[in-house]
């Protein structure tokens, strides 16, 4: 899930990798960094959405330096992700669809049919980054309750004009701490 927040976005994800009913990987790394100030989250085929973030990333590198340093927008990259996933429909598990616009929050993946409501019932605009991190928290231990495809660690990076800071909460702590990492 991503959401805005009075000062940047924060992206969040739970680890669990599922094949099937079989849990193939219980701390995944789901939000991954495609270039300075751009990240994503990935839902779907592991496999598959590692690997077109790893060929955006690096189209995003080339981008930038073709640019005299330039730093790609989101839009940018948002346009690359939709071009790899829609040239390779064929070959990709990768759902088509999707839009691009800006908006307060998202949520996808196979636990978001178990958080539209809290979400609904949770969200205020303009939360401070400390609200921020405790909804998007608040919202993945309920995607982890509910969905048997969802679990482990929650692993959050916020995403300010200072940069990136990563978190993560975990389980056996009531998903309390360590927090930064």
């Amino acid at each position: 899930m991503a959401i805005t927040f009075s000062s940047g976005v924060i992206l969040g994800a739970d680890s669990r990798t599922t094949t099937g009913a079989y849990i193939a990987n219980r701390v995944t790394d789901k939000l991954t960094r495609v270039s300075d100030s751009i990240w994503c989250c990935r839902s779907g085929s592991a496999a598959d959405t590692q690997a077109v973030a790893d060929i955006v990333s690096y189209h995003l590198a080339m981008y930038e330096t073709m640019n005299g340093g330039r730093e790609p927008t989101t839009g940018v990259a948002a346009s690359l992700f939709q071009e790899l996933c829609y040239a390779n429909k064929d070959q990709l598990s990768i759902p088509l669809g999707g839009s691009l616009h800006q908006q307060s929050y998202a949520i996808g993946g196979s636990g978001s049919t178990y958080i539209y409501g809290y979400c609904d019932a949770h969200w205020r605009e303009g939360m401070s980054e400390e609200d921020g991190i405790k909804f998007v928290k608040g919202a993945l231990q309920e995607a982890i309750r509910w969905d048997g495809s969802s679990g482990g660690v929650i692993r959050m990076v916020v995403l300010t004009e200072k940069g990136a800071k990563r978190l993560l909460f975990l389980p056996d702590q009531g998903y309390e701490g360590p927090g930064e990492t």
